[in-house]
């Protein structure tokens, strides 16, 4: 039976890739660590679909995009997943009317579909500068930047303030 989703949230995509994914762990020395007691809110697909397997999958294939600093590959990558995962438009009767909506037949493919859809939602809007990883020192997590300045760097205000200080550290040592 067809599973129908939303696009995820972009900040439920961000904390997918973050917490579940393997490589933004591995750089920050979690994989000891627990993964989060919830999901994240906004994932776009039906809690029966939201599972520890399916969000590890989902964030080990949706990180290569963000890693990417190259637009056709980026491009080529949510392309793949796209068709990989058989996701396709249709309508559904809701309580406000007809609705449009996206449909994957297998339910492993539903939280990959979903955070496709997302990021070819959001490469659309915002072009394929827009989607990274942190700049910061041993950090991997990714980011979507949405911001009116175009010039995201980082995954958080944390790891913004941890390189401003260690840069501002570097200039004192420096010049004494």
């Amino acid at each position: 039976m067809p599973i129908t989703l939303d696009p995820m949230q972009p900040a439920a995509l961000v904390e997918l890739v973050n917490e579940w994914g393997t490589v933004p762990r591995e750089v920050a020395g979690e994989t000891d660590h627990p993964f989060p007691a919830r999901p994240p809110a906004g994932l776009g697909v039906p809690e029966e679909q939201v599972d520890e397997p399916a969000m590890r999958r989902a964030a080990d294939l949706l990180h290569p995009v963000f890693a990417s600093t190259d637009p056709a590959e980026r491009v080529a990558l949510v392309a793949a997943m796209l068709t990989d995962t058989g996701v396709r438009p249709t309508i559904v009767d809701g309580a406000d009317g007809v609705l449009a909506a996206w449909t994957v037949g297998a339910p492993a493919h539903a939280l990959v579909a979903a955070g496709a859809l997302t990021l070819r939602e959001h490469l659309d809007r915002y072009g394929s500068d827009r989607l990274g990883i942190c700049t910061g020192r041993a950090c991997a997590d990714v980011f979507v930047d949405a911001s009116p300045t175009h010039d995201r760097r980082f995954c958080s205000v944390t790891c913004q303030n941890r390189a401003r200080v260690a840069a501002y550290r570097r200039r004192r040592r420096a010049t004494t």
